[in-house]
């Protein structure tokens, strides 16, 4: 061979000569459904003002993302391999009943792969390829903005240069898109090389500590009485319940709270209650300054009274959560604060009893839905299981079944869910995804029926699509590259927003134990392990710095693409973020250490080490160790087969025994079989 060529790539190609423009495709944490949807140019954040798009029945409508085209024209994803939270193309066709999956990893010696899908134009054909190295031929994607000219450049080849691309191409029956999930559940880490286990930063109850003492120093307003979220000198819209932590982050602050803790959280109790109810009977979206309520977003002043409903289903459900832990802890509920809650649970009720579904976004002053459809209120159906068991109102429950059928029927089976963040329009997101995961389990849980549980099954492995399966090559002299950061089980936002994050925005995960527990499918336990264990990784403190990221501030971003510019990979924005209260709930919510003796199993949540080193008919040991250079205190749940008959609970683990071991200690525990 001689001779050189350059500025090119190189392609490994699939043709699919039986192509139709109703096959499902899925590219993870990329597109859903090929992102087919009705969009929108419009900057960040983006919110809906043209009257056609307002109202209750408009269709799903996206911002300028990624994207095949809905109608005849030129269609084509393409993608650096730094974006999928699984390097992956697949689809569903319904014509054929087939599925195919082409699975690669994040690249080779020459960096990130490109992964592009492209129809033809009579939609009969279309074309799978991996490119080494990554050149998107026009255009990249940015925030809201499809259109960035590219930047990629090709490889200069001479003679005798080598490029090697690895991949794996599955085709199965799948008859339904589900069944495609089915498939993408057991192969989806299939050609990931991180390590099983974790990386081993810091204990969860270190985390605890770091967090408790920020959140007291730092996010509480001894003036009014509450928790801002975030920084108050950063932003003057200081408060949002749920979503981004109010009345979230104080129900792990109470559960693990000193006396001062506690007094502080009852005291944002005193301050919500009933000021934070907005005249539509749901709580009011955001505010400031402590005395100043407002609704939607503060960049666009056309949404001055609308309310993000999965708001005030995340409220409901946490607040209902810490009056079950209050009242566990001795400590009076207040008649004020029920009945606040219990105006939010009935002003819920009535709005889907008018228009079967709870929308995304409502007016704050009438209770009319302003912005419909999306699986928003996702975590509506848990909240309201919660409300039946705790207020005794048999309509809560009725109300949380029939909704979340609706949602099963409407996006968990139609392989998507949207809406569930209120910066990102109605685009595919992770959080309405695992939202309706913890709404499934609780039904199940509730009703003991069977259908919940394979709705719960579905949505986990439609959630795991958007958890991170393999550790980014993150550039050596970038702050991740230099601190070390592992990238497995981070959780990528929504197809807007292209970034990972360190939690579940904002959930521990526990939806996934439970789901472990009823199935035994230990997927669910690993899915859920790779998120929580991995976590502790982005607190900084002196013991686990990252950069000169102020101490126990969690930035929200796990950088892996260039959706913020090429600089930005590995690197973040030094804020204080929800990821704070993601975390705070994973070590509050999730066993440190989760034992089955019958099993023969063991699962160190936390970063310690745990391992069966005998197990037979009369006793199974485990030695559990402290890999980190501080003490630790670790919960530890012991169950049998007989325990799984049960379900979990709320504040379950709040009675868990501690042990405490010295850094690098280990001890061996023995259970006795039963």
């Amino acid at each position: 061979m001689e001779g050189e060529i350059n500025q090119a790539a190189v392609s490994v190609k699939l043709d699919i000569d039986r192509w139709s423009a109703e096959n499902y495709v899925l590219l993870p944490a990329v597109a859903y459904n090929g992102n087919k949807f009705e969009w929108r140019r419009l900057r960040y954040s983006p919110k809906l003002y043209e009257v056609q798009d307002i109202g209750p029945d408009r269709p799903t409508i996206v911002s300028d993302i990624l994207r095949l085209d809905h109608a005849d024209g030129f269609s084509r994803i393409q993608d650096r391999s730094g974006a999928f939270a699984t390097p992956a193309l697949a689809f569903q066709s319904g014509e054929t009943n087939r599925g195919l999956i082409l699975l690669t990893n994040y690249g080779n010696s020459l960096g990130d792969y490109g992964l592009s899908v492209q129809e033809s134009r009579s939609r009969e054909k279309a074309t799978l390829a991996i490119t080494s190295p990554v050149v998107r031929e026009q255009y990249l994607y940015m925030n809201c903005d499809s259109r960035v000219p590219s930047w990629d450049k090709g490889k200069d080849f001479k003679a005798g240069d080598t490029v090697s691309i690895r991949f794996r191409v599955y085709g199965f029956s799948a008859p339904t898109i589900e069944t495609l999930y089915d498939r993408f559940m057991v192969v989806r880490k299939e050609m990931s090389e991180a390590p099983a286990g974790g990386r081993n930063t810091l204990s969860y109850s270190w985390c605890q500590q770091l967090q408790e003492e920020k959140f007291n120093e730092q996010n509480f307003v001894e003036e009014h009485g509450y928790y801002a979220v975030g920084m108050r000198e950063n932003f003057l819209q200081d408060w949002q319940i749920g979503w981004t932590g109010g009345m979230i982050s104080t129900y792990p602050l109470l559960f693990m709270g000193s006396e001062q803790t506690v007094k502080n959280v009852l005291h944002n109790f005193d301050w919500l209650f009933p000021a934070g109810i907005s005249p539509s009977g749901l709580f009011w979206d955001s505010g400031e300054k402590g005395t100043i309520w407002l609704g939607g977003d503060i960049r666009k002043p056309h949404t001055g009274n609308w309310h993000l409903i999965r708001k005030s289903g995340d409220g409901v459900y946490y607040i209902i959560k810490q009056f079950m832990l209050m009242e566990k802890m001795g400590i009076p509920v207040k008649k004020q604060w029920k009945e606040g809650t219990r105006k939010v649970c009935d002003t819920l009720v009535k709005i889907w009893d008018k228009n079967h579904q709870f929308g995304q976004f409502i007016d704050a002053l009438n209770g009319e839905i302003v912005v419909g459809g999306s699986a928003s209120g996702g975590i509506i159906p848990a909240a309201l299981v919660l409300a039946a068991e705790y207020f005794q109102q048999e309509d809560y429950l009725r109300v949380a079944r029939e909704s979340g059928e609706y949602y099963y029927q409407t996006f968990t089976k139609q392989g998507m869910t949207t809406g569930g963040p209120g910066d990102a329009l109605q685009n595919p997101d992770s959080e309405s995804s695992y939202a309706l995961v913890e709404s499934y389990m609780l039904l199940h849980e509730a009703t003991r029926a069977s259908e919940w549980l394979a709705y719960a099954s579905q949505a986990a492995k439609q959630f795991a699509s958007w958890v991170v399966t393999d550790n980014y090559p993150f550039p050596e002299n970038s702050l991740f590259g230099e601190a070390g950061i592992k990238s497995k089980g981070a959780v990528y936002a929504n197809t807007q927003n292209k970034h990972g994050a360190p939690a579940i925005c904002t959930a521990s995960g526990i939806a996934l134990l439970r789901l472990y527990r009823s199935t035994g499918d230990l997927s669910y336990l690993e899915l859920l392990y790779d998120i929580a264990h991995n976590m502790p990784q982005y607190l900084p403190c002196p013991e686990n710095p990252i950069g000169e990221t102020n101490k126990a501030w969690v930035c929200e971003r796990v950088n892996m693409t260039d959706w913020e510019g090429l600089d930005r990979i590995g690197e973040i924005v030094g804020l204080s973020t929800w990821a704070e209260t993601g975390l705070m709930l994973t070590t509050v919510e999730l066993p440190g250490v989760y034992i089955q003796p019958d099993r023969g199993m063991v699962t160190a949540f936390d970063n310690m080490e745990a391992e069966v080193v005998e197990s037979n008919n009369k006793v199974c040991k485990v030695r559990i160790k402290n890999p980190t250079s501080l003490p630790a205190k670790v919960k530890v749940l012991v169950e049998y087969e007989q325990d799984l008959k049960l379900p979990l609970g709320e504040n379950r683990l709040f009675d868990c025994p501690e042990v405490e071991l010295k850094p690098q200690q280990s001890r061996i525990f023995s259970y006795k079989m039963k």
